[in-house]
């Protein structure tokens, strides 16, 4: 299941208490840019895109630190593509969900020979929870906040739960809640504060849940046919360079067994890097 993607719906559905959290600005009209940006397709598991009257806000949600291209040239290419696209400024924050001692979740800037281009970055671990306890939109996020008493702050967040008035919306902050809690505790001590019953009764938790199960069935697949193309390729070729491997690795299932149909007409590596090619190009 993608921790991420669950932020990123909450993103969407709640986008002018982020733009309000995120910029410190009320904005009455707050516009989700369901877009893909030139030359790359969006990562749609967590990269949201908010429009407001004269700036786009760009939040990243990340569990991972590692990334290709690296995170910090990725906020680059992003932000150069944005404005050029909509000619207006762009704030970018990448929020880091699991606690980590990596150097990338303490970077701000990316910085070569010519160019440096900063972003802001928010670790979900020192952030103050009563911020988070007091607006619904945010409170599933409460959960990954600053505490010395998980106890005391899962019981902060049950209460805040119950205290909101609609039963829909109750259900579904409860389910985003418990998901996102699993970052950082125990299943059981989660369900001690947590009603498991409020849960289960959620349509969007069981949609998540059945979205979460299907991505890791093709990622299932994905990898088998990954791992089944290379064995062939190496018997038939010898040690693959590891770039073309990383290549491969890129592609969807259907490619790969797309490749995996033709190699067998492959009389040496170019043919393969031809096929690659046309299959990056499709």
């Amino acid at each position: 299941m993608s921790f991420d993607n669950v932020c990123k719906i909450l993103a969407e559905k709640y986008s002018t208490e982020f733009v309000s959290w995120l910029l410190a600005e009320k904005s009455i009209e707050v516009k989700v840019l369901k877009t893909e940006l030139s030359l790359e397709p969006i990562r749609a598991d967590s990269v949201t895109f908010l429009q407001t009257a004269n700036r786009i806000l760009h939040i990243e949600f990340q569990t991972r630190t590692i990334s290709n291209p690296p995170l910090p040239f990725r906020m680059l290419d992003y932000s150069v593509r944005l404005m050029r696209q909509y000619n207006v400024p762009v704030t970018q924050v990448v929020i880091f969900l699991q606690e980590t001692n990596n150097e990338i979740a303490f970077t701000e800037e990316y910085v070569n020979e010519t160019t440096t281009h900063r972003y802001r970055v928010m670790r979900m671990w020192e952030q103050d929870s009563a911020l988070f306890l007091d607006n619904p939109a945010l409170l599933p996020l409460a959960s990954l906040t600053q505490t010395t008493s998980p106890q005391r702050l899962l019981s902060q967040i049950a209460q805040s739960v119950a205290r909101i008035p609609n039963r829909d919306t109750r259900q579904e902050i409860a389910a985003y809640t418990e998901i996102l809690a699993g970052l950082k505790f125990e299943k059981e001590l989660i369900r001690q504060f947590l009603s498991e019953d409020v849960m289960q009764e959620s349509v969007i938790y069981q949609d998540i849940l059945q979205k979460g199960q299907q991505q890791g069935k093709e990622q299932g697949k994905q990898e088998e046919a990954f791992r089944f193309l290379i064995r062939q390729l190496t018997r038939r070729f010898g040690e693959i360079d590891s770039s073309i491997i990383e290549r491969i690795r890129r592609l969807s299932t259907e490619q790969l067994e797309v490749l995996g149909e033709e190699f067998v007409d492959f009389s040496a590596i170019s043919d393969l890097i031809t096929l690659l090619e046309q299959q990056e190009n499709s």
